[in-house]
């Protein structure tokens, strides 16, 4: 129960707090896991998009980040798709 000297709308303002600090450890430690897989053997170009999307549900510059990653990725696809004819072989 609130007592008179924190009224619920400070509650609100801390439980707020609380998530965006947890969400940018989770977040951050996923990403810094990623970075590390890029050295060592590990899928680091999918824990790298994992932490940003986790940060992405709090931040809007992880938001940014990843859509700029995903367009990035969708147009190098298109490029080297556009290599290549249907069945995998490069036009001669």
């Amino acid at each position: 129960m609130p007592s008179p000297r924190h009224p619920p709308a400070f509650y609100a303002r801390l439980w707020r707090l609380v998530r965006r600090l947890a969400v940018l450890v989770i977040g951050a430690t996923v990403v810094l896991v990623g970075v590390v897989l890029l050295v060592t053997p590990g899928p680091a170009f999918v824990v790298i998009p994992l932490g940003l999307a986790i940060l992405a549900g709090e931040f809007l510059w992880a938001r940014r980040l990843l859509r700029y990653l995903r367009d990035q990725v969708v147009r190098a696809a298109g490029r080297v798709s556009g290599r290549f004819s249907r069945d995998g072989r490069p036009p001669s």
